[in-house]
């Protein structure tokens, strides 16, 4: 019908295209933390382009976890989030819930992976800069996607 294409949208159509916007940003998240995967995987290093730092951050003992790559970590949590917002765009609830779960502890470790490299390791990735980045964005997008989602003006 002709007549319903000028109604305005409502806070669950706004949410819907957050969580898209939500899913695409975790896959730039998942290329980054993918490619730093294998190059840790296979022992080549990082040639940094921006900053110099790249070497000394990913060959740090910060830069795995019981031998497991930080980077592998980082992939499957982007992973989650991006399989988490396509299926929050479905209006599936409990997972907009999870996601912002998901995205909080992200948020926690890379403040936490940012406070190690300019303190402890002394020296900036720009790979790890541009997950942060991500991180960061996510997180605020989650908390705004959730709150036009589950905020009052909603009623479904």
């Amino acid at each position: 019908m002709i007549g319903d294409s000028t109604q305005t949208k409502t806070p669950a159509t706004k949410a819907t295209k957050l969580y898209i916007v939500i899913a695409c940003l975790a896959l730039v998240g998942l290329a980054d933390s993918i490619y730093l995967t294998v190059q840790h995987v296979t022992g080549q290093s990082v040639r940094c382009t921006i900053v110099s730092g790249c070497s000394e951050v990913l060959s740090s003992p910060y830069a795995s976890i019981s031998g497991i790559p930080l980077a592998l970590i980082g992939a499957i949590a982007y992973f989650t989030v991006f399989s988490l917002a396509t299926l929050a765009a479905f209006s599936y609830p409990l997972v907009g819930k999870l996601l912002l779960i998901v995205t909080g502890l992200m948020f926690i470790m890379t403040l936490w992976l940012i406070y190690l490299q300019a303190f402890v390791i002394g020296q900036f990735c720009q790979f790890c800069l541009l997950s942060a980045a991500v991180t960061i964005l996510l997180t605020i997008l989650v908390v705004i996607a959730s709150r036009r989602f589950f905020g009052k003006g909603d009623s479904s």
